[in-house]
């Protein structure tokens, strides 16, 4: 990931987070008022190992974007800026390829942003758009509420813990966070106190920019939108309600529209593993990757691959212990069941591999099924010359060997053989132990990509 300056309206500068191969199609994300782009961190993260070029913008007057100088924050200055911003992206170019066209993820503000931008543009400016939890007609008393906290506090917090617990009497129905570092993303510290990192003429602009004084416009927009859309609304939104939701299908009947279980008006950080894997699963509907070569035939190893690489798998880390008790754990995705009775498992490891000798005489094993929020856990063991387990929290069963906490699934296991696999030992586990989480999702592995997808329980 790296950061990028765009140049909003005006010649505003507008600061984002980009990550993702740029000539890959892209995915622009645009945060709620009085957030920024750090609020779509893991968004970003999944969107970019699934083969995206993702944008991540503050907004103007929020983080670490300029201020508006004439302290212009109407939704059109929003709007404009964004198409200054669709234009910079590296395949703005290719106007004749409907591909090259970016897909928007809008949140609140960012939402009400990306459907004026659309539904007045003259010409296609998007493919596809994602609106978290905003219709052009919303609660106002959930308005007032939101406005009300991001008025609250206009002489800073003394420390990030004041800050947290402000944040969780405004979101009671999220656990508070016992390190509350990650909040520093969202504060500006000045003369020793924390404010957040948003222009305060921004609420100024309430009159403006506030969806019941923009209603008509709003609504003309919505109805003008032709593209791909899909509305996820938190269940516990104190913003959106059933009839909003109606009166945004009347306007745009082909939206489709999606309603989050245990997330209010913030359903990326309420509920990110589902929201991830929606908006994962949507983009590949309706704004497909093309097709990086074309079909491939033969037996040389390049298309063997290729070809084995089509094949979805899980994610696993197995671990063991040295001959000195020293712990070790490597990244694999060529595992398998065998039997239920008895149980049986096996997985393959590469006949290159340091770690080949002091698992064949560790003679037992753990097969950790990592979930989709241990991509970080899957990249450290996949490394060489890192202290895995010092940043890996575990346990011991009763073999000794480590046992990743927190996992899908855990299998501890003894070894009952060791077989050759050409370039490969195949080893055959007898299952001692087990402990599953069958609530989670899980982290997949596709042609050299991290994926995703949301199973519901």
């Amino acid at each position: 990931m790296e950061t990028k300056v765009f140049k909003g309206h005006g010649g505003i500068s507008l600061m984002a987070d980009v990550s993702g191969d740029p000539a890959e199609p892209a995915v622009v994300l645009l945060h709620g008022g009085g957030q920024t782009r750090h609020s779509w961190r893991e968004a970003a993260k999944a969107l970019a190992q699934a083969g995206r070029y993702v944008v991540s913008l503050d907004l103007r007057g929020h983080g670490e974007s300029d201020w508006a100088p004439d302290g212009d924050y109407g939704i059109g200055a929003f709007a404009l800026d964004l198409r200054e911003v669709l234009r910079q992206l590296p395949r703005a170019g290719a106007t004749s390829d409907p591909d090259a066209l970016p897909a928007l993820v809008g949140a609140s503000l960012g939402g009400l942003t990306s459907l004026v931008a659309v539904g007045e543009a003259e010409e296609p400016i998007a493919r596809a758009l994602v609106l978290v939890d905003v219709t052009p007609q919303m609660d106002p008393e959930g308005i007032d509420r939101i406005t009300a906290f991001l008025r609250s506090a206009p002489h800073g917090f003394p420390d990030l813990d004041a800050a947290a617990d402000a944040v969780s009497r405004f979101l009671p129905h999220r656990p508070r966070p016992h390190d509350t570092s990650g909040l520093s993303r969202n504060l500006r510290l000045r003369d020793g106190r924390y404010y957040w990192h948003w222009d305060p003429a921004f609420l100024d602009a309430e009159e403006r920019l506030s969806p019941k004084h923009q209603l008509e416009r709003l609504q003309a927009a919505t109805r003008r939108v032709k593209i791909p859309t899909l509305q996820v609304r938190g269940a516990l939104s104190e913003v959106v309600n059933d009839e909003a939701v109606k009166r945004f299908q009347s306007l745009m009947p082909h939206a489709e529209v999606l309603e989050v279980a245990g997330a209010a008006h913030m359903v990326p950080g309420d509920q990110n593993d589902v929201f991830n894997a929606a908006v994962l699963g949507f983009l590949e509907r309706v704004a497909r990757r093309p097709a990086q070569r074309a079909v491939e035939t033969g037996f040389d190893a390049r298309t063997l691959r290729n070809a084995l690489g089509c094949f979805t798998t899980g994610v696993t880390v197995i671990t063991t212990l040295a001959t000195d008790g020293t712990p070790l754990g490597f990244t694999a995705n060529s595992f398998s069941s065998v039997s239920l009775d008895p149980p049986l498992v096996l997985f393959c490891l590469d006949s290159r591999s340091s770690s080949l000798a002091a698992l064949e005489a560790a003679g037992v094993f753990v097969v950790n099924v990592l979930h989709i929020g241990q991509q970080d856990v899957s990249n450290r063991f996949a490394k060489r010359g890192e202290d895995r387990f010092a940043q890996t929290p575990c346990e011991v069963w009763d073999t000794g060997v480590p046992v990743i906490k927190d996992s899908m699934a855990s299998l501890e296991c003894r070894t009952l053989q060791v077989l050759d696999g050409g370039d490969h030992r195949i080893f055959l586990g007898r299952v001692l132990r087990v402990r599953a989480d069958p609530s989670r999702d899980p982290l997949l592995y596709l042609q050299g990509q991290y994926r995703r997808v949301h199973v519901p329980h």
